[in-house]
């Protein structure tokens, strides 16, 4: 064989290995963030089974009872600025349109939001939970569902084509629960998408941005006074006060769905002149250093005033955050 001819062949030969080894390592580096990417997901697919709670009786320690038969019929207690976990979330619906909002409407109160969707669009569960209601009421929601979660919260979704949960089902964020629809008092397919806490209706705009498919903090805390609806035990109630004290919740949402209680006190006697000047100076000079698990509700109560006098002493607003180690003027 010819000399050149034997060259030109181990030349061919050289740089097709050369190129293939180069396509080879590029399809190695195009894989190896998916595979990481993969690794990523399963670890959180292990860790949210691993914490998946009980739904078997979701939120007993609020609820004492567990009802089929309508919306507001529970019983129960929830503390004081009880603060639900909206982690582990999932919108309802991938609409982002809003048609109606929560408030007065028609004279009457629209107790959720509209969210538009079209007749035998996909409806999810917002959380993990248990199907407490599945009915058909004609004058209102028309078909709906009541789902009871872990975090205290129960949602509704009304105005179905079909309902594909059953009652005392569990169910999962995400899990389909019924088609979209035009059904009961309806004047166009859409959803009706209720909050409530202990029966009481709060507006989903507080916990869910449709907008942005997101909801708008990791926790979100009905700040205000206690509730209780019904029959429970005083050792029941006690023990649930207790328990939402001890939890620090100075870096979560707040938002005003309870009015504060406005103590009335006896008026105080008429002081000398001296005396008056002892409590001026006491007053100027009294403060509050901010621990872990402090609210302006908390702190007001402790020091037997109201909080729009703190926040008016202070300049600071009623939804602002508290910071530890923060001193807060106190009268």
């Amino acid at each position: 064989m010819n000399l050149n001819v034997i060259k030109r062949t181990l030349g061919i030969a050289i740089v097709s290995l050369m190129s293939m080894n180069c396509v080879a390592q590029d399809i190695i580096a195009r894989q190896a963030p998916s595979d990481r990417r993969l690794k990523d997901l399963k670890s959180i697919k292990i860790n949210n089974t691993m914490s998946a709670p009980d739904l078997s009786q979701p939120a007993a320690d609020i609820y004492v009872d567990w009802k089929n038969d309508h919306v507001t019929s529970v019983s129960g207690h929830v503390p004081a600025n009880f603060k639900v976990d909206l982690r582990g979330f999932c919108m309802p619906t991938p609409s982002r349109q809003v048609t109606s909002n929560f408030g007065r409407r028609w004279g009457r109160n629209h107790e959720g939001l509209d969210i538009k969707v079209y007749t035998g669009d996909t409806i999810r569960a917002a959380f993990d939970g248990k199907v407490r209601i599945t009915k058909y009421n004609a004058g209102g929601y028309g078909y709906y569902v009541v789902i009871r979660h872990p975090n205290g919260l129960e949602t509704l979704y009304g105005h179905l084509s079909k309902i594909i949960a059953k009652e005392n089902m569990e169910v999962r964020a995400g899990e389909v629960i019924g088609l979209g629809g035009n059904t009961g008092r309806s004047t166009g397919s859409h959803l009706h998408f209720e909050t409530r806490l202990l029966g009481k209706a709060i507006n989903p705009a507080f916990m869910f941005d449709f907008e942005k498919q997101d909801v708008t903090s990791d926790f979100y805390v009905v700040k205000g006074a206690a509730m209780t609806k019904g029959a429970v035990a005083d050792a029941t109630i006690k023990q649930m006060d207790m328990a939402i004290e001890s939890n620090n919740t100075n870096d979560v949402a707040y938002a005003a769905e309870v009015e504060e209680p406005v103590k009335q006190e006896a008026p105080a006697p008429k002081a000398t002149k001296s005396s008056k000047s002892t409590r001026n100076q006491k007053q100027k000079s009294a403060s509050y250093k901010v621990k872990d698990g402090d609210t302006l509700y908390n702190i007001a109560k402790k020091h037997g005033t109201t909080v729009a006098k703190l926040c008016k002493i202070n300049g600071i607003k009623e939804s602002g955050l508290l910071r530890k180690g923060q001193v807060i003027k106190t009268s």
